[in-house]
């Protein structure tokens, strides 16, 4: 593990997940190379209209999350984190995980949103901020120089996250977006009026249920 001190870092990335994608998926792996834990889960965002119920987001990136179990065993999905307001995120995390440092990770679309937020100096002040590069969203330095005079400590990722996205899977519902497990759960639920070729992955995904969550 790589710890500051007797610090252990951890990186809190929430997401929308409507639905998780393969970006996703790349995102989260590469964060799990630099982190002693990766700490995911789905969140609605209140800025956003979602198409999906949050219990049918959380079940779709534990399923993403599977499949990246056999390589990557430092992440993990904390859906009880999950919270319109990311202090309160971080609150819950401090209790879980008393002795460690955590880092906030963004997308850089939410940039010039960020100090906004509720309690967003007070969120600043306690976390890291890791910015992940989006295609179509250059990173925005008069944003970032906004975020550093609130205090904020933050650095951009070393990620290119794919030109996949979410909006672009519920768009054009392309199913090279997603997992075979994920779009087999989609239309098992009936989820974005559901991609004719996902019935082939139906069986991947009997097993699971709302009630999981």
């Amino acid at each position: 593990m790589t710890q500051v001190g007797n610090l252990m870092k951890i990186a809190l990335f929430g997401t929308s997940a409507d639905p998780p994608t393969t970006g996703h998926q790349t995102i989260i792996s590469g964060l799990s190379q630099c982190y002693d834990l990766v700490a995911v889960w789905a969140s609605n965002n209140p800025f956003k209209q979602h198409q999906a119920p949050l219990e049918h987001r959380a079940v779709m990136l534990q399923l993403l999350i599977d499949d990246l179990a056999a390589w990557d065993n430092n992440i993990i999905v904390a859906q009880e984190l999950s919270s319109t307001r990311t202090i309160e995120t971080v609150e819950k995390a401090r209790q879980r995980w008393h002795n460690a440092e955590f880092t906030v990770v963004i997308g850089s679309d939410l940039v010039q949103q960020l100090g906004s937020w509720y309690r967003a100096s007070d969120l600043l002040q306690q976390v890291k901020i890791l910015i992940v590069p989006r295609p179509g969203y250059a990173v925005d330095e008069a944003g970032l120089e906004r975020l550093r005079q609130l205090g904020a400590s933050v650095a951009i990722a070393q990620l290119n996250a794919p030109e996949i996205s979410s909006t672009a899977y519920r768009e054009i519902k392309d199913p090279q977006a997603l997992t075979p497990t994920v779009e087999a759960y989609i239309h098992q639920q009936h989820l974005y009026e559901c991609h004719p070729s996902a019935q082939k992955n139906y069986r991947f995904v009997k097993k699971f249920t709302i009630s999981r969550f």
